[in-house]
């Protein structure tokens, strides 16, 4: 494991501009620089990078980080094989440390390291014999080229071919020093119980599995035998490095181009995706013939929201396979699926025509999944008032996972459209569906609510009219880190009222002010990444160390980090002579920060009234003595004034109903 202390060396001499600027073309804005996105097509530059922060800000498509991330995303990279990349960059050494396991931990290490070891070992060993033994040649090697694959393509997929033999590889395997036990834990070879070992894979063409890095983990075998009792195709079994739910074939080699294109197009096997780079098509994974899972689906997501599915012309299949489009939907991603011509699939059809006319084909016939469901089905239902209702309920269904109403919206107008049903009634509809799913969720509002008044009106309890923590909303709470990320550390003076009534002016930086003022009036985070910065802050001002931004922005914590990145960054600048130029004098934040910060306060103070004001109102409501509802009602009187005043001081009108 890399040392903390190279780590602290490599971030702070990697300076962002000039790694970004090895890949981007920058230009000088202010105190940034500005350039055409990496990640995605843009022609207008949305790019900021801010050598100052250490980070980088795309404001198109939301992608930041710091040097590290920057190297880890645009190459395709782990996160120790990026700081390599860095530390080799500025010539740096390396320096490791030995990582304490307890027993079960050092073994279960020791094999995932055997167990790549042997798999990168076997990849090698197959794609030998199908390049340099005549059996590989005549049998493997005639199949790959009757696909079109060439030699290129060969190497890039790392293909091969397992002799047709009892235990050819077992045997050599053995012989290089490899023990059967790590063999069969891989899924190489296969032991009887009389110890006797034969090859899993023999006589068949080999597909190495990589992980997202690029390691092999398993392998695909396919036999090119005919007879029909024998599977016409073999995965490795799972081990502690190959997980089939957690795999998408083709994904190290897809990564980048599903990022440049936003998009992802899904098959189902190992010569879909083959053939369609060769074809020029990148962006392309397949699920390896197994049900497309939920981690598969997120692995995507953490590239694009954007899924495309292609199918041949296999119905059955098709129908077998709608659960997948579900588990898209809900996880909150746009799907589209493409149905290919009669007898054709990914793998045939591109091998006979060039990327510009298969990019062209899945543009042309891609259809959203209500449009492409009533292909599947609407003709043998639509007579049938019974099935038809049943058959609308199903996609109402679907429609009833996605979260963005606007997007539920345009499915009910499509719907309408094709079913020729009234708008109004599948609205209604999917509001029952959606009802139901929230029960079955245990979110049952009602409940919630009947819960809040139980509570009010136990007997046991003593009517507590103020809320020991009140809970701010999320911007402003973002708005409150953020002056804590950029101004935490500079010093202000601001005028603090002693016990004795006097005011006196006294110094101190910014993030000792908010603290002291959320402290003073009771107010606390809600947003869980929001309140571990603001936590982090507290302890540290406790401790006594000077609030640095890079705290925040290297936290060993992702969520911090990504969150400090994202909220540090801003799309608007001025540049250094703006205000001279234009004859415009705009108040620049950091020069007028104790306003700044007094104004999120007061914000911060202003929602906590209105949350109050809403609570009393529903304890008005379920009090029963009248001596509590003159106190509550007073309270609230009260509270009023002060929103009104708080109103005045932020230049905002309040009308108290």
């Amino acid at each position: 494991m890399i040392t903390k202390n190279t780590i602290d060396l490599i971030l702070d001499t990697a300076r962002i501009d000039e790694v970004v600027g090895d890949y981007v073309t920058l230009k000088k804005r202010g105190v940034n620089y500005l350039g055409n996105c990496p990640f995605h097509n843009e022609k207008t530059p949305s790019f900021t990078v801010s050598p100052t922060k250490g980070i980088y800000k795309c404001f198109g498509c939301g992608k930041a980080g710091d040097s590290v991330r920057f190297v880890m995303d645009h190459l395709s990279l782990s996160y120790p094989d990026a700081l390599r990349e860095l530390a080799r960059r500025y010539n740096i050494e390396i320096v490791e440390e030995k990582v304490e396991y307890n027993q079960q931990q050092q073994e279960e290490h020791n094999e995932k390291e055997a167990l790549y070891v042997v798999s990168n070992f076997a990849q090698k060993y197959f794609t030998q014999n199908l390049l340099e033994t005549e059996e590989g040649r005549a049998i493997g090697l005639s199949y790959f080229k009757e696909r079109g694959f060439d030699a290129q393509t060969i190497e890039k997929f790392q293909l091969g071919y397992c002799k047709d033999s009892w235990n050819d590889f077992t045997q050599h395997a053995s012989a290089e020093g490899y023990k059967i036990d790590i063999l069969v834990k891989a899924g190489l070879t296969k032991q009887k119980e009389n110890g006797n070992t034969f090859d899993f894979f023999s006589g068949r063409v080999i597909f190495p599995i990589h992980n997202g890095m690029g390691r092999v983990i398993g392998f695909g075998g396919r036999t090119l035998k005919t007879d029909k009792s024998v599977a016409k195709y073999f995965n490795s079994p799972e081990s502690l490095i190959y997980y089939k739910s957690k795999v998408l074939y083709g994904l190290h080699l897809a990564k980048k181009s599903i990022q440049v294109n936003d998009n992802c197009f899904l098959v189902e096997g190992y010569t879909d995706v083959i053939s369609m780079h060769n074809c020029g098509i990148e962006n392309v994974v397949a699920s390896s013939g197994t049900s497309l899972t939920e981690d598969q689906i997120k692995i995507i997501k953490r590239l694009t929201p954007n899924i495309t599915i292609l199918y041949d012309g296999d119905f059955a299949g098709i129908k077998a396979s709608m659960r997948g489009i579900e588990m898209i939907l809900k996880e909150g991603m746009n799907v589209k699926i493409v149905l290919f011509p009669d007898g054709e699939d990914p793998d045939s059809f591109s091998r006979k025509n060039d990327a510009e006319t298969v990019l062209n084909y899945i543009k042309t016939n891609a259809s959203d999944f209500v449009t492409f469901k009533a292909k599947l089905g609407w003709e043998e239902v639509k007579d049938d008032p019974i099935k038809k209702s049943t058959f609308v309920r199903d996609i109402l269904k679907d429609i009833a996972l996605i979260e963005d109403g606007l997007i539920r919206e345009e499915y009910i107008r499509e719907c309408s459209r094709i079913f020729n049903s009234k708008e109004e009634t599948l609205f209604i509809e999917l509001g029952k569906i959606r009802r139901e799913n929230r029960k079955k969720q245990n979110t049952n509002i009602r409940e919630e609510l009947n819960a809040v008044k139980d509570e009010v009106l136990n007997p046991e309890k003593e009517l507590d009219i103020l809320v020991n923590e009140i809970h701010i909303n999320d911007e402003i709470e973002k708005e409150i880190v953020r002056l804590i990320l950029l101004y935490g550390h500079k010093e202000i003076l601001v005028d603090f009222f002693e016990e004795i009534g006097e005011k006196t002016l006294t110094q101190v930086s910014g993030a000792e002010f908010i603290a002291f003022e959320l402290t003073k009036e009771h107010i606390e985070f809600q947003h869980p990444v929001y309140k571990a910065i603001y936590l982090e802050t507290v302890k540290c001002l406790e401790e006594g160390r000077i609030i640095n931004p890079q705290l925040f922005l290297r936290n060993d914590d992702e969520s911090i980090k990504n969150a400090s990145i994202e909220i540090s960054n801003t799309p608007y600048h001025l540049s250094d002579n703006w205000s001279e130029k234009h004859g415009i004098y705009v108040k620049i934040e950091a020069n007028h920060l104790e306003s700044f910060l007094r104004k999120i306060i007061l914000k911060a103070k202003l929602f906590t009234i209105k949350t109050k004001l809403e609570e009393n109102k529903k304890i008005l409501s379920a009090v029963g003595s009248e001596g509590d509802f003159e106190e509550v009602l007073s309270y609230s009187k009260n509270l009023l004034k002060i929103q009104v005043e708080i109103g005045n001081l932020l230049g905002m009108t309040i009308l108290n109903k």
